[in-house]
This record gives C-alpha cells, structure tokens and sequence, in this order.
C-alpha cells in the first residue's frame, strides 16, 4: 500500500476559504487550487430547475488537489466533506489516489519527505 495519497476535490466555487483555513488547524501544508468547467449526473442542471438538462451543461468548479502520507487521509477527508457538506446538488466528489513517489525538484528529496 502507497505511504503517500493525492486527494482530489472537485466542489463549488464558495467553499474554498473556510476548506484551507480547516485543513491548515490540522496542519495541511500545501494545496493546489484550479478553476474548471464540468457537471456531474445532473448535468449541470441547477437544484432549482424543474427538469433535467438533455445535454450536459458545464459550471464553473474548482477542483483542489492535496498530497499528503496516507496516514493523514482519514482526518483530512472527515473536514473536507464536514465543511463542503450542504445537502444541496453541486456539493462536490472527492476522488482518493495511492502515489507512488513525489520528488521535490530543488532538493532531489523523494518520498514522504518531499511533501
């Protein structure tokens, strides 16, 4: 089993204050944070419309990608959907990755001790 974990989180675009502000209490210490475009199996179709979309409609999303070791998974997983968590459509998808390897470029460190 991989020692190292990517966890992808594609969500809304207003949850991502109070998301970094919680996983930095637990000690998280690096993110990236992308702007896209996509639908789930609504497919695009707002909560407040009354019928389903034929054809997929994209929305703007963020998508957050964190790596840290696998042992953090479970803690950072339990804030990431307490805080994304409304009950509503678009609350987001959070997809977990085994890696294995990280290299930090500047240093040549591998492993746990690249992140």
């Amino acid at each position: 089993m991989s020692t190292i974990s990517k966890i992808e989180v594609i969500t809304s675009m207003s949850k991502l204050t109070n998301l970094i502000s919680e996983l930095s209490k637990i000690g998280v210490r690096g993110v990236t944070v992308m702007q896209v475009l996509g639908c789930g199996v609504q497919m695009g179709t707002q909560e407040y419309e009354i019928e389903m979309n034929s054809t997929m409609e994209l929305l703007p999303k963020q998508q957050i990608n964190i790596v840290v070791e696998t042992s953090k998974v479970d803690k950072i997983l339990d804030i990431i959907k307490k805080e994304l968590y409304t009950g509503h459509i678009g609350d987001g998808k959070i997809f977990v990755y085994g890696i294995d390897n990280v290299i930090r470029v500047r240093t040549g460190d591998e492993g746990t001790d690249a992140i």
